[in-house]
């Protein structure tokens, strides 16, 4: 199915639309995809495609600090730049919902948010403030925000990295984010994990040992989890594929 790409502003957020040729301007249902830390929307082209190639239409945004909103001088903290910019997808993910439901591009209410890395996580957070959404897919990221910030902490102290005395309580707004700290909000709601066990960045333990916990629990029964053995912190065709597939089975059409 041949898609078309349209770049967009949604307000102040620059994004890519792709969306099938034949449907761009039909009601569907809809993705909101977000890249990874140093990355920028064009570099998530390529599973934003392998969704919107099975009927959907998929909105990549560009993360504050990042792509056509790179900005020069930012934090020289890069913890700092890093929560920030998942902070601002957070704030800015309702802006992009109401741009859809505006232009009753949404088919039957059913949006789902995707991302790898930084873009996982933003899913996960974003899961715990709209109860609306249908499904999501958490690829190399961990819904422990907590947990990632400890972990931070823990490496610099033991590199001898000089980390602002005040960080954590700089970081509080992540705990009502994160979704291992109420993971009732995952709400038997559909969520696809991928994480590679040679992940270098993200351990594969952030992701699946929050999967281990909750997977028998009522909320939690619709997770699947998928690992990639000897996989690095790297997106692979057949995991994009796996994902998109995921999507569109929770999707109905």
């Amino acid at each position: 199915m041949k898609c078309l790409i349209k770049e967009r502003m949604i307000q102040h957020i620059p994004v890519l639309e792709v969306v099938p040729e034949t449907h761009q301007y039909d009601p569907l249902p809809c993705v909101v995809f977000y890249h990874g830390w140093q990355t920028s929307k064009e570099l998530a082209l390529t599973p934003a495609r392998k969704v919107a190639q099975l009927n959907h239409r998929v909105i990549v945004p560009d993360a504050m600090f990042h792509g056509t909103r790179r900005v020069e001088n930012r934090s020289v903290i890069p913890s700092f730049a890093f929560w920030s910019s998942i902070q601002h997808n957070l704030i800015e993910f309702n802006l992009i919902k109401e741009y859809l439901y505006n232009k009753k591009f949404v088919l039957d209410n059913q949006i789902a948010v995707g991302g790898f890395s930084m873009g996982g996580m933003t899913s996960s957070g974003i899961l715990t403030k709209h109860p609306d959404i249908t499904a999501a897919a958490i690829l190399m990221g961990t819904p422990n925000y907590q947990g990632f910030i400890d972990r931070l902490i823990y490496y610099s102290k033991e590199k001898q990295l000089t980390l602002p005395i005040d960080l954590e309580d700089s970081l509080s707004w992540t705990s009502s984010y994160d979704l291992n700290k109420q993971p009732e909000k995952i709400n038997s709601r559909p969520i696809y994990f991928w994480h590679g066990t040679k992940d270098a960045k993200i351990p594969y333990s952030a992701s699946h040992d929050f999967y281990n916990l909750y997977k028998h629990e009522t909320f939690g029964k619709h997770m699947r989890f998928e690992t990639g053995i000897d996989e690095p912190h790297i997106l692979t065709i057949p995991t994009m594929e796996n994902m998109a597939n995921f999507l569109t089975n929770q999707f109905h059409h």
